[in-house]
């Protein structure tokens, strides 16, 4: 884990509200699944919005708070309050868990209190931590939660939207600014105006700006009804007398619990290494692309102990002693492939064993037309072939429908015709249960021919990975 500010200086604290994040994000992009069929939208928006905010804030601390399904003091109430919500999008629900897995495996604390919204413990956790000289930001879509705004605690409200991740901060002086109220009569502004989001009644016939002008005026709800007699007569005044009871209710509704009795240490929310073995793994299986790039500059082992077996062959007697030593293994297929770039055939990889791998190389005396009779000879001894993507191998590979040539991306389509790419780390993942570097990942964006200068074990893993699957 990562060692904390050090002493003397500001320690900051990143508290966000897990569902009210996971909701923008499920909205604010487009339906994306999985070859599976599984929902991740809202996951990978959660993970943009984490990502962007950690980069800015660069925290020492970092905790995540959920809802519960269990009742809490507010329903007991007022047994109506969130009553009109839509219950949660099935597509939707299946991926809180899952963002709870990934939370998990990222070593980031995540808090849920029974009897309490992720509000109470978010505003519990943010007094606290001011109270204890932490630096906190806020982040949530809710704007409820402005009501804890101070000079110390920083309430940012993210929009994700296709362009990427917008953010509104909101301090103590921006609250005013924005609402003409403090934080803390904010709380007052949604006892009159009510909520509709969260079905907080208010009272009948007072809207925003009828709400921010009396309590800009007499500053809390408790105050305006002791002068409620100075009131210009009309339907405002009558409303807000015979609704009394219901504006004091609305207060304490919109009122966020920073008293919660919490089981925590703030040193549980220690920022650790986001970037781990395990994170790679469900990011692969999400088939999160995009951000499996972050792990490129990381220190993290993702290599598997098969590639211990990886042998890169640049001498041509060894070539031949490779060639020669393959014999017909049953119904198991030689792996095969050859390494193709810009129709300029590189190397050809293979694999007869869980020990024997091998990508020989193209170089010296290992000319093109070696290593193409090479591989005519296994042809034609009739020995069965697997291969991934037979087609752009051709050139190269002279087999004829009779010779016992198995594409293995052919057999992925068939057997899931519905995703988009078919590479060996795809069907690694899919039908092995494996979890191996994609080309990206061992090569990022060089390409072959420039890596057998830059990165030759990078590209002798690519190869012998493929040859492997």
């Amino acid at each position: 884990r990562r060692v904390p500010a050090i002493i003397g200086m500001e320690k900051k604290l990143v508290l966000i509200d897990g569902h009210s994040i996971l909701f923008r994000a499920f909205y604010g992009l487009p339906d994306l699944t999985t070859s599976k069929g599984e929902h991740t939208n809202a996951i990978l928006g959660f993970l943009n919005i984490l990502y962007k905010i950690l980069d800015e804030e660069k925290p020492d601390y970092l905790a995540v708070a959920f809802d519960t399904h269990q009742p809490t003091f507010r329903t007991e109430m007022f047994s109506e309050y969130k009553g009109t919500r839509k219950a949660m999008p099935d597509e939707l629900r299946q991926q809180v868990p899952v963002m709870k897995d990934v939370l998990k495996a990222m070593h980031v604390a995540v808090i849920e209190k029974p009897g309490y919204e992720a509000d109470d413990v978010l505003g519990t956790l943010a007094t606290k931590a001011e109270k204890e000289g932490y630096q906190v930001s806020l982040v949530s879509g809710d704007r409820d939660l402005l009501q804890l705004a101070s000079d110390k605690i920083k309430i940012r409200i993210p929009k994700t939207k296709r362009t990427g991740t917008e953010i509104e901060d909101y301090l103590a002086d921006d609250v005013m600014a924005k609402y003409n109220v403090t934080p803390k009569q904010f709380i007052d502004l949604k006892g009159l105006m009510g909520d509709t989001s969260d079905n907080i009644p208010g009272v009948p016939g007072v809207g925003e700006k009828t709400a921010m002008k009396l309590i800009g005026e007499y500053k809390s709800i408790e105050n305006l009804y002791d002068h409620i007699d100075e009131l210009n007569p009309g339907k405002v005044t009558n409303s807000l007398k015979e609704n009394k009871e219901l504006a004091f209710l609305s207060k304490k509704l919109a009122t966020i619990c920073t008293e919660c009795d919490l089981d925590f240490n703030f040193e549980d929310a220690v920022l650790g290494e986001l970037y781990n073995e395990e994170v790679y793994k469900l990011f692969k299986n999400l088939e999160f692309k995009s951000l499996l790039s972050k792990f490129q500059t990381k220190e993290i082992d993702r290599s598997l102990k098969i590639e211990d077996n990886f042998i890169i062959v640049d001498e041509l007697g060894k070539a031949d002693q490779v060639f020669n030593g393959i014999m017909p293994m049953g119904e198991q297929p030689l792996g095969l492939q050859m390494i193709i770039e810009n129709n300029e055939l590189l190397g050809v990889s293979l694999c007869f064993g869980e020990k024997n791998i091998y990508f020989i190389l193209k170089a010296g005396f290992i000319t093109e037309e070696y290593l193409t009779d090479q591989v005519t000879k296994l042809v034609n001894k009739k020995i069965p072939l697997a291969v991934i993507g037979l087609k752009d191998q051709l050139k190269f590979l002279k087999v004829t429908e009779n010779d016992p040539v198995f594409d293995n991306v052919i057999a992925a389509y068939l057997l899931n015709p519905l995703t988009d790419t078919y590479n060996y780390d795809d069907i690694a993942k899919d039908y092995l249960g494996m979890t191996v570097p994609s080309r990206e990942d061992l090569l990022g964006k060089t390409g072959l021919k420039s890596a057998l200068d830059s990165n030759l074990k990078g590209l002798s893993a690519y190869a012998c990975y493929s040859s492997y699957e």
